[in-house]
Parts: structure tokens; sequence; C-alpha cells
């Protein structure tokens, strides 16, 4: 008999821990501008590389280069400016809030404005995103009112959801926001069942699903790989690699695969990895991938590399997993700065109109907190009554049915 050697179980480690010295070393930035742009109609075997580069347009200058540059005006992008720096005031405004006890927690963006705001403005209306609860984005760049996103933040009587959702998770069908599910990936193959019903009902909107690193690792993204791409489902599907999961980082969901990306291709989907950081990049990869959507030609992968700033929620201290000046070394930058590098370099934009900007979105995310705040708060002083408990849960019996029960005796 051969003496066989013992088995270990490999458990991924993380390159650094707290007091250390951060290292994105595995992170291969490509050049600005290298990386090729190929026909929508592309098949997704004549583009691997894509899966394992990073598509940036916006060099380190501040200028747009390559092939995937050139796809927004300057009015355009002044827009996308404006949005990012809401979404950050809004933040602070209500990670503020959430201290001072008005709600009992929420979650940042910070450091990946540029991932939802640039993605909404590739999409049309009527075109549904079934997001995670850091996509709030997607409501800004929509203008979806900001003091509706703080009635539900702090489940007020104006709450549109009538308390019956979490503190951050919105909900808006006029938006293209389907209701945020707080079971980590379940709303991915939601987005593909919406697209394949959209495509047998012959329409012509389509959808687009969000997960973060950490929760690829659930069984429902792949279940969703697997629909999407036998039945070539509209939709396009987005992974957000902010570098860490719930305290954990990436190596746990993503183990010895090289990209998040890279998991598409076994399923013969077209996947592309882009720089989370860089609007223009953004919004050229997702309106790629829209186009391929809306011409039937089936669905793509997209990993935004970007990195999460804050805490994962106002629970989460993440000093205890990562070094304090790790978002400091992150190589791609904020979203916000080079963008308003770009429009400064392309003379757009001036260092005292982006001072002048700060204060006026300031000002405008105040006074929405003031109206939202001079609500009561919901069922205030009472149990809520039983109608109001089943309001909204169940549709109105239409009167047809109501008749032909009543005839019935019941």
């Amino acid at each position: 008999m051969v003496d066989s050697a013992r088995l270990s179980l490999h458990v991924p480690e993380p390159a650094v821990r707290p007091g250390g010295q951060p290292d994105f070393s595995n992170v291969k930035i490509a050049k600005a501008g290298s990386v090729p742009r190929p026909e929508v109609d592309v098949a997704s075997e004549d583009i691997r590389d894509l899966a394992y580069s990073i598509i940036r347009v916006l060099n380190r200058d501040g200028e747009p280069v390559g092939p995937w540059a050139g796809s927004l005006s300057d009015e355009e992008l002044l827009t996308g400016l404006r949005n990012m720096m809401k979404l950050r005031a809004f933040d602070a405004r209500m990670l503020m809030a959430q201290r001072q006890g008005k709600t009992s927690f929420y979650m940042q963006h910070l450091g990946e404005e540029a991932v939802s705001c640039a993605f909404r403005k590739a999409l049309n209306k009527g075109d549904m995103n079934f997001p995670t609860y850091r996509q709030a984005g997607l409501l800004i760049a929509d203008d979806y009112p900001m003091v509706e996103m703080m009635n539900q933040i702090y489940s007020n009587e104006s709450d549109p959801l009538r308390g019956r959702q979490l503190p951050i998770m919105y909900s808006s069908k006029e938006h293209g926001f389907f209701t945020i599910s707080g079971n980590l990936a379940t709303q991915y193959v939601q987005a593909v069942g919406w697209a394949m019903a959209s495509a047998i009902k012959n329409d012509s909107r389509i959808a687009a699903a969000w997960i973060g690193d950490g929760s690829t690792a659930e069984s429902d993204f792949h279940s969703a790989l697997v629909f999407a791409s036998t039945y070539k489902a509209p939709v396009i599907l987005n992974i957000v690699n902010n570098q860490w999961a719930i305290s954990t980082f990436q190596g746990i969901a993503r183990g010895g695969s090289g990209t998040f990306a890279a998991r598409g291709l076994g399923f013969g989907i077209p996947a592309l990895r882009v720089d989370g950081n860089d609007y223009l990049a953004v919004h050229a990869v997702a309106r790629w991938a829209a186009e391929r959507a809306r011409r039937n030609l089936g669905p793509t992968l997209i990993e935004y590399v970007t990195y999460r700033v804050g805490a994962h929620s106002t629970s989460d201290d993440p000093s205890a997993y990562r070094p304090k000046t790790e978002s400091e070394a992150w190589p791609l930058g904020d979203p916000v700065l080079r963008l308003k590098k770009h429009l400064i370099v392309k003379g757009a934009w001036s260092e005292e109109r982006h001072v002048q900007a700060e204060a006026e979105i300031m000002d405008e995310v105040i006074e929405a907190q003031r109206q939202a705040e001079t609500h009561g708060t919901l069922h205030a002083g009472g149990k809520p009554s039983v109608r109001d408990i089943f309001e909204g849960v169940y549709a109105e019996m239409p009167p047809h049915i109501r008749r032909q029960r009543q005839k019935a005796g019941y």
C-alpha cells in the first residue's frame, strides 16, 4: 500500500492586514486608451483579453484617449459631475443623520459614484435595474427626488414604501429601479428573468443586474449566468468590484480565478473590465453593452474595478480588517476629482466654479433633508391599522371577480 500525503485545506489570505503597507500590486492597470473597442456583435471568444485588462479613457493628465473616448458632450459631462457631487453630498448628510440617531443605519457610495451615475445615462426610459444597496446613483442620475429618498430612509409618514423596506432600500418602477433585496444576489437572477420576459413579449426594454464582488460567491449569481447565456437574455450583468465584501477581502469570493469578469467566459458571455472611477469609460462600456442587448445579441458581463473608500455600512469598522491608509493608495484615484480635472483641462470648468457648485449642491441636499425631517414618524403614537399593514401588499380585486364571488356567496 502506497502512503499518501495528508490533505490540507487552502484558505485564501489577504495580501495585507491592518497596520501593514497597502498593496495593490495585483491590480494590473492598462495604459489609458490602449484597450481596443470591438464591434458590438463580436463573439465572446474573440475578446477574451478584455476580461483580464482594464478599459480606461482618462489618462493621468485628464485627457480622453483611445477608441472608447468621445461618447459624451461637455454638457453631459457637467451633468455627470454634478450627479456624482450630489450623491456624495447626500451620503455625507445621511451618514450624519444616522450618527445623530435619526435613522437606524446607512450605507455610503464614497469612491464608487461614477459606476452608477454614468451607467444610468446609457439606459433608456423603461429599462429596469436590479440594484444592490450601493447604486443610489441610478436614482440621482435619473432625477429621482432626494426628498423621497430621505423619506424612505427615515421611514416617516411620507415614506413611499410605507415602512415596508429597510433604510436605503429604495424602489421606483418609474425610474427603472427594482426594489432592493436584502438577500444578497437574489436580484441577479431576477434581472435575467425580467429580461427574458421582455424578450418573450417582443418588447424593447432591457435589464441590468447588479452585484458586488463578494456576492458572486452566491449560487444565484451562477444561476443567472446559466439562464442569461442559454436564452441570450437582453441583460447587462454588472459586477462592482470594490475590493472588499462585508469585512472580507475579495479573495474569498474570487478564489483562484484571475478576475471576476473571466467568470463570464466559461458561459460564452462577452466579458469586459472597466476602470470604475473613470466616468467616461464606464459610460462608453455601458452604452456598448446596452447596444448589444437592444440588438438581440445577448448578455454582456462587466466588472467595474473600483474601491470602497468608506465602511461597508454604519455598522462596520474597516480599520479592523484593512490598513487605514489603503484608500489613499488606491491607484485609480477619485472619480469626482478625475472628471473635474478633465473638464478643467477642456476649459469647461474651473476650481472656482467647482467650489461654488459644491456649496449649491450641499444647500440643495440640506433643504431636501429639512423637508424630510418635517414629516412625522410613520404610525407615531399608535399601532398601524390592519388596512395600513395590508395596503399595497395585495392588488385590488378586479370588479368582475368581486361580482362572481358575491354571486357565489363569498
